[in-house]
């Protein structure tokens, strides 16, 4: 089986341009391809966790990866799959992104020499000249065929700025710029980003009459790619500094029943031999395959002892024996509300004292009811059947 042939396998593949040469291309190690990130933040989350392992997966087979940070699209911001416009961003807040991105990529992609690369589009978007831009690049787009893109539909009634009617173009831009100065050959992405990907596939066979492929990925979780990840509190992040690798693991801990074959198959690297096998267990056997990915994916993640170490804490918060995670806080009054506020079990005073009339907080296993409840060092707090945290004063 080559790898494209795998990727088939794990449901990796929604839409191809050219299949029988992006198949021959990425199974005899022939691609030269990107992925663009778009620096929205300070810490990718898991959300991109999907195109990271991809990568992984590709270069293993021989393929050259293009990481490219968007340090120049970032100044636009992509609309597809939003339903308002993004908030703009300094330079200085771009960079330091862009350079948070770095650091956890090293982590899942190997760079080097003939190896992968990484480049920032702010080196060429930020320099172009705007009638050079239109003539150039203009001329090979019509308008009518822009506003088919489902990107830009959903967003006609709200709706759209000149500024993000340009992302596709610049997007574009990108793949034409990395063909001609770096032999880029394919660009792949979530289903979400097909229209921008043609676009760029089209603007190299107008301008330079070469071959140029565009491949997405099925984005996980039905579909919801833009919904992964998010939780209660936000993103699940892969800094663990956002994202404690205790609260990343529970996070696929606690993904629906539906979705953990799906997500065993896309993410981990467990061969698709055992995943089969796994396939025929016993219904009873579904929180053992959600151990299984968690594990997997927090090991990607944060590293083999982080992993066994959030397993642990998740067995002990279960009566499993290990040790809980611990939470040490900071409060003027060591009472439930506040030290709930400040472990960052509920964002704010309202919220504690809702979740606690609605009995959903424990303290060392009995149901709190007072909302003025005494919390002593060593406690621990339980929110419904998910949280539990030991409390540390300092």
């Amino acid at each position: 089986m080559g790898i494209y042939e795998e990727l088939q396998a794990r449901g990796l593949i929604a839409q191809v341009t050219d299949e029988e040469e992006i198949r021959e291309l990425i199974n005899n190690g022939g691609a030269r391809f990107y992925i663009g990130f778009d620096p929205t933040a300070d810490s990718l989350h898991v959300g991109h966790f999907m195109a990271l392992c991809l990568m992984k997966r590709l270069q293993m087979a021989g393929n050259k990866p293009v990481v490219l940070v968007g340090g120049g699209t970032g100044h636009i911001g992509d609309p597809s799959g939003r339903t308002d416009m993004r908030t703009m961003m300094t330079d200085e807040v771009i960079n330091h992104n862009c350079e948070c991105f770095k650091k956890q990529m090293e982590r899942f992609i190997e760079f080097g020499e003939d190896k992968a690369i990484m480049v920032n589009n702010a080196d060429w978007l930020l320099k172009l000249n705007y009638v050079q831009l239109l003539r150039e690049v203009g001329a090979c787009f019509t308008v009518n065929n822009m506003l088919r893109a489902e990107c830009y539909k959903q967003r006609m009634e709200k709706g759209l700025s000149f500024l993000e009617f340009n992302y596709m173009i610049m997007q574009a831009y990108d793949f034409w710029y990395l063909n001609e100065h770096y032999g880029c050959n394919m660009q792949f992405g979530g289903d979400d980003q097909w229209s921008n990907m043609l676009a760029g596939t089209e603007l190299i066979r107008k301008k330079t009459g070469k071959d140029a492929y565009a491949m997405t990925i099925t984005l996980l979780l039905n579909s919801e790619g833009k919904k992964m990840g998010k939780t209660a509190k936000g993103a699940v992040w892969l800094d663990e500094n956002k994202t404690s690798p205790y609260d990343f693991y529970q996070y696929w801990r606690n993904i629906d029943d539906a979705d953990v074959m799906k997500c065993i198959k896309m993410l981990t690297f467990i061969p698709l031999e055992e995943i089969y096998e796994m396939e025929k267990w016993d219904a009873s056997r579904i929180n053992e395959k959600k151990e299984i990915l968690a594990f997997e994916l927090t090991k990607l993640v944060h590293g083999e002892d982080k992993a066994t170490a959030a397993r642990d804490q998740a067995k002990a918060a279960f009566g499993g024996g290990g040790n809980l995670p611990e939470k040490t806080v900071s409060v003027e009054t060591k009472t439930i509300i506040p030290v709930l506020v400040a472990a960052g079990i509920c964002a704010s005073n309202g919220e504690a004292r809702r979740l606690i009339a609605q009995g959903g907080v424990s303290l060392n296993d009995e149901k709190v009811t007072d909302i003025n409840a005494p919390v002593s060092d060593g406690d621990v707090i339980h929110k419904g059947k998910k949280v539990h945290v030991r409390i540390r004063f300092n």
